[in-house]
């Protein structure tokens, strides 16, 4: 059910969730102080309650109400990377209620910048948890058509068209002076090192659990499978005794292939704002098997080899 501004500040005040937009994919909001609301999070989602939330905020000055340490350090990411795709984990005031933390002693915070998503926020007053709207492990929503499909029209979408950046935000642990990478996003590890001045910690003895690490993530309906080089995806195709469509991430495509396929531009931005949409496209195809040909592996693609082995995974 589509819902305007109004509407979605009403319901999210009341204690309801709200799918909404971001830049990144649209979130199931609640109240982050709610804690009946956010126990309709995970249960909507069927999300394990050990799995933590990212608490969206519409200012850095509001870190400070969830955040027991903001050191210099991510101060200087903050002013960096919000708004934007970017989450900071940090230690939790004791206030912060243990079903956003997952009872971890941290706190994941991020400044969205997406245009209606931070007019909500500022007019509500609110913070607000908002996982990606829909369910545990499955592909995340770039928009609003894709929050219907996955979690039913009963559930109330703010739509704020397409998402812009299409992959999850980074995530990013600082403790004190140091700073660890939990997931790949479209802001890299070399863009957070040059502004942090420091590469990243490695080998630390307790890393703060972030969202979307299952070893199986991001995963259409349908089984997908990876390929290194067309002439592999091809020939699979042609002996499989499948049904078979293919996202296929490559400047020079063949001119002609005879099953479904979808071409993405090997420019990483690009296939990110449009990657899930295009899996979407795919899964609802009801083929057997759906067929990636993988971009290359390299530092500007491992937020999207992330998405895709995740997908990827059958174990």
């Amino acid at each position: 059910m589509l819902i305007n501004l109004i509407q979605a500040i009403a319901k999210l005040k009341a204690g309801e969730i709200v799918a909404i937009p971001t830049e990144t994919v649209y979130g199931l909001a609640a109240d982050a102080c709610n804690e009946s609301a956010l126990r309709q999070i995970y249960a909507v989602k069927q999300r394990p309650a050990d799995n933590p939330l990212i608490v969206h905020i519409g200012d850095v000055a509001q870190v400070l109400d969830w955040a027991a340490e903001f050191s210099p350090l991510a101060q200087t990411l903050a002013k960096a990377f919000w708004p934007g795709p970017f989450t900071l984990v940090l230690p939790a005031l004791n206030s912060v209620s243990a079903i956003v933390r997952a009872n971890e002693p941290t706190v994941a915070l991020r400044v969205p910048s997406h245009a209606l998503t931070l007019q909500l926020l500022k007019q509500s007053g609110l913070a607000l948890a908002a996982p990606s709207a829909n369910k545990y492990t499955q592909l995340s929503p770039t928009t609003a058509a894709h929050v219907v499909v996955g979690l039913g029209d009963e559930i109330a979408v703010l739509d704020g068209g397409a998402c812009q950046v299409g992959i999850e935000s980074t995530i990013v642990s600082v403790a004190g002076d140091n700073w660890q990478l939990l997931r790949h996003g479209m802001i890299t590890e070399a863009q957070i090192s040059a502004v942090a001045g420091k590469p990243a910690m490695l080998g630390a003895a307790s890393v703060p659990k972030a969202p979307g690490q299952h070893i199986l993530h991001y995963s259409p309906k349908t089984p997908l499978k990876l390929f290194d080089d067309l002439a592999g995806l091809i020939n699979f195709q042609q002996n499989s005794r499948q049904t078979c469509a293919a996202l296929i991430i490559d400047d020079n495509p063949p001119p002609s292939l005879s099953f479904n396929r979808i071409y993405l531009p090997k420019k990483n931005a690009e296939v990110a704002e449009h990657l899930y949409d295009a899996l979407h496209r795919l899964d609802a195809l009801n083929v057997a098997q759906l067929l990636v040909l993988k971009p290359p592996n390299t530092p500007e693609w491992l937020a999207i080899l992330d998405r895709l082995n995740r997908a990827a995974r059958d174990d």
